[in-house]
């Protein structure tokens, strides 16, 4: 491998809360913590939640449910992407971020170990 890719770490983040912003907050630090792994193996590690939530901010909640922003994001956000992570846990989302994934051609990774060193320049 050559150049680093653009993963998309996916997996629950409201997923089994019931809304509750800790557990929230903690399903959001799992996902962060697969970051540093995948930034040391040579790549840039992306979670869809940081697009969403500055856009979610700015938007009206009254026209855009906060599902269907995250949903659309994360559909847009992989049009760039070159990978998946998929982090264990049910998650609909991360799921989808999945099948999206796998009909756009790109390597859904289930473990850390999966993702191949990027060569350094």
């Amino acid at each position: 491998m050559t150049k680093p890719l653009l993963i998309l770490i996916a997996g629950p983040y409201r997923s089994g809360t019931d809304g509750d912003p800790d557990l929230i907050a903690q399903n959001l630090a799992r996902l962060e913590e697969a970051s540093g792994p995948i930034f040391r193996r040579g790549h840039v590690p992306m979670i869809g939640e940081w697009v969403a939530l500055p856009v979610l901010r700015t938007l009206d909640a009254t026209e855009d449910g906060d599902g269907d922003v995250m949903y659309e994001t994360a559909r847009r956000l992989l049009q760039h992407c070159d990978a998946v992570l998929r982090l264990p846990g049910e998650s609909s989302g991360a799921d989808k971020d999945v099948e999206i994934a796998q009909e756009l051609g790109l390597p859904v990774y289930r473990s850390l170990e999966e993702i191949p060193v990027a060569a350094t320049p």
